[in-house]
């Protein structure tokens, strides 16, 4: 006759006296696709023979998943519950007493949200706020803040974290700072610092690094930023001095448009950091913005005066045509978005500083309307957790 435990069935066999002891919890992650990294560290005490595997369940709901050692990748979550996880041993004897519970982790799924990062409010004046927008419904609340007032700023991410590069700060100051927005839980911490003080860059990148122009004050540089290990490194630099340009991109390339009223674009291969010309955009521009999918990249090409042409680029054959138009003239916006739609704030419109943003549904090139931020604002940046990393 058999037992049951938390993990399975126990056969006849079953000796808790010789079973291991438990591990000892360590950290939980949430990591992609509605599923969390679970660590652990291995009983000093394996019982009365080898540990032959592990399991982590979680709280609620009892998801489990086994793996020969730590780390143990539970997925099946919901997207927007709270997990703790626990883990037990087991040898030929039977299971461990489970471990104490770790840390409380929020599941998020790929592409469902964005960060913005607002930037210059109304009178111009650098701001901390981050709005979080939820593609799905088109839901608009706030974010954790930034740590220090900035505009002029750029990011980029990938599914679990968003690299704010906060530009300049009060009194238009440039910074070398950098903040690390973790989606689950909405948690902001030190990121890599920039090798050179700059404002206006951009950013583009995929699931694990993101390349930052660094935009005005610092000429042709790029910093590569590897997100395991917040590395900064030096990255392929532009072909021309780049200022308030925009960028995006897919799992290989970034296509970077260099902005200083120009029509410049430069194509960036992550392997090997190799850069090379990408196609002009339509007109020279000036203080863009960019988002896009695994195929094509929408530049709203912002300048002055302010337009509402926007270029579709799609990345096989470097091709540009014309995207769904702004619904008003503006410049130095914002935009992420996902693999359907990407999400434009509109900036400065009309020599005023606007809350409205337009959802660009790729599939078709439609312009309708998206949530409008907490506050009218200009030169913010944003970033999202879709599986691509595009991001302005």
């Amino acid at each position: 006759m058999s037992k049951r435990y938390q993990g399975g069935v126990l056969g006849v066999g079953f000796n808790p006296l010789q079973a291991p002891n438990a591990p000892t919890i360590g950290t939980a992650t949430a990591g992609t696709n509605s599923c969390a990294s679970v660590t652990f560290t291995a009983p000093a005490n394996v019982g009365g023979s080898a540990i032959t595997g592990y399991t982590a369940r979680s709280e609620p709901t009892g998801f489990g998943a086994a793996a020969a050692g730590s780390p143990i990748t539970v997925t099946g979550l919901t997207n927007g519950s709270s997990y703790t996880f626990g883990a037990f041993a087991l040898n030929s004897y039977g299971p461990s007493p489970i471990s104490a519970f770790s840390n409380s982790i929020t599941a998020v799924a790929d592409g469902t949200l964005a960060i913005f990062a607002l930037g210059s409010t109304a009178g111009g004046a650098a701001s901390t706020p981050r709005n979080k927008y939820t593609y799905s419904g088109d839901v608009n609340s706030t974010a954790t803040a930034a740590t220090a007032a900035s505009r002029r700023a750029s990011s980029a991410g990938n599914s679990t974290v968003g690299i704010f590069a906060l530009g300049s700060t009060t009194g238009c100051v440039s910074t070398t700072t950098r903040d690390k927005y973790t989606y689950s839980g909405c948690v902001v911490s030190a990121g890599g610092a920039a090798t050179v003080a700059s404002a206006a860059g951009s950013a583009a990148g995929n699931s694990t690094v993101g390349i930052f122009a660094l935009g005005c004050g610092a000429a042709t540089t790029r910093n590569k930023y590897t997100y395991s290990g917040c590395v900064v490194s030096a990255g392929g630099a532009s072909t021309a001095t780049s200022c308030s340009g925009s960028a995006a991109g897919n799992s290989t390339v970034g296509i970077f448009a260099l902005g200083n009223f120009s029509t410049t674009r430069n194509k960036y291969t992550y392997s090997g950091d190799v850069v090379s010309s990408g196609s002009a955009a339509t007109v020279a521009s000036f203080a863009g913005s960019a988002a896009g999918n695994s195929t094509v990249g929408i530049f709203a090409l912002g300048g002055a005066p302010s337009v509402t042409t926007r270029n579709k680029y799609t990345y096989s054959g470097c091709v540009v045509s014309a995207g769904g138009a702004a619904t008003v003239a503006s410049r130095a916006g914002a935009a992420a978005g996902n693999s359907t739609v990407g999400i434009f704030a509109l900036g400065f419109a009309c020599c005023v500083a606007v809350n409205t943003r337009n959802k660009y549904t790729y599939s078709g090139c439609v312009v309708s309307a998206g949530a409008a931020a907490t506050a009218a604002s200009y030169y913010g940046s944003a970033a999202s957790n879709g599986a691509i990393g595009v991001n302005v």
